[in-house]
């Protein structure tokens, strides 16, 4: 009897091991190789899940079905050497909704700028304040950014911490040796974390908070309420993009919210749908077509 007591008890030990903030898939498409060893890059993409879902990001206990879905495409688009390459990175993060089984969109982005090296089993090091790898800086940044995001998702600026450890990341990165983290590009890693922990950002903060918590997370029990709180938490978008036109973290918003925010409107009262499609429309100008199922 105590043996099977032991043998559940570490195999309860194990999978909680395993129930860590993250369930991520990555998915690695490469060109025709010139150098490099195709098989490569099935080990890496084991090695990068292993490294997403195994490393403990925070201080706090995730159960299985609260854990954030990543999904990372990386497309690799130049092969430098054998173990050195250029690609862009497509991340989707969704956060469970309370009370469904509907995941809401986090982050939906791609970053074309991105450079790494990778030899086949090479063990992936990792530090907050310390640079080690482009491969495992450029990871962990974004682990971090998601974070930030699904924490100010369940309570105001809860986040905070975590974004600011992603610019710690950023600039741990030695200068001039790797595209994508200084400020001299508007729409890079740099803008990103700024646009939100800018003191100009109150208003995108308090969004984020109002459109998950006392949205989403209500839809299901108080759905005429919940939808009156996600046209608040888009008035004070329009609000945060007055405060700081152009900024990154809106467009980051739009993309992840987009297609949602129709399926939510298209049912609401005339006067609703109006103010929301004006915002949107304003707020994401180059999708602007995309919006006229709400002012219908």
């Amino acid at each position: 009897m105590q043996k099977i007591l032991l043998i559940i008890s570490l195999t309860l030990l194990a999978f909680a091991a395993k129930a860590q903030e993250f369930n991520a898939k990555v998915t690695i498409n490469v060109p025709k190789l010139q150098t490099a060893d195709p098989k490569i890059f099935a080990t890496m993409e084991s090695a990068l899940e292993e490294f997403m879902n195994n490393t403990k990001w925070t201080e706090d206990e995730y159960k299985p079905e609260e854990r954030i879905e990543i999904n990372l495409q990386i497309n690799v688009k130049e092969e430098v050497s054998a173990t050195a390459f250029k690609a862009e990175m497509f991340i989707q993060a969704l956060r469970p909704v309370y009370g469904s089984r509907y995941n809401t969109a986090l982050l939906e982005h791609a970053d074309k700028d991105f450079q790494f090296s990778y030899t086949e089993y090479q063990p992936l090091e990792f530090s907050e304040n310390a640079f080690n790898s482009n491969l495992t800086s450029f990871l962990g940044f974004y682990a971090y950014v998601i974070l930030g995001l699904d924490y100010d998702s369940f309570e105001q600026e809860a986040g905070t911490a975590y974004f600011q450890k992603a610019q710690d990341i950023m600039n741990a990165v030695p200068a001039n040796t790797y595209t994508g983290w200084s400020s001299l590009d508007r729409r890079n890693r740099y803008w990103m974390v700024e646009s939100i922990l800018s003191p100009r950002a109150t208003d995108l903060r308090t969004a984020m908070y109002d459109y998950h918590r006392l949205g989403l997370d209500l839809m299901q029990e108080e759905p005429e309420v919940a939808r009156q709180n996600l046209s608040g938490a888009i008035q004070k978008m329009k609000s945060f993009s007055q405060s700081y036109p152009n900024a990154m973290s809106t467009q980051m918003f739009v993309n992840a919210k987009r297609d949602e925010i129709i399926d939510i409107f298209m049912g609401a009262p005339t006067n609703e749908k109006r103010s929301i499609h004006s915002i949107m429309v304003r707020l994401d100008p180059a999708n602007a077509s995309k919006y006229t199922p709400i002012r219908r």
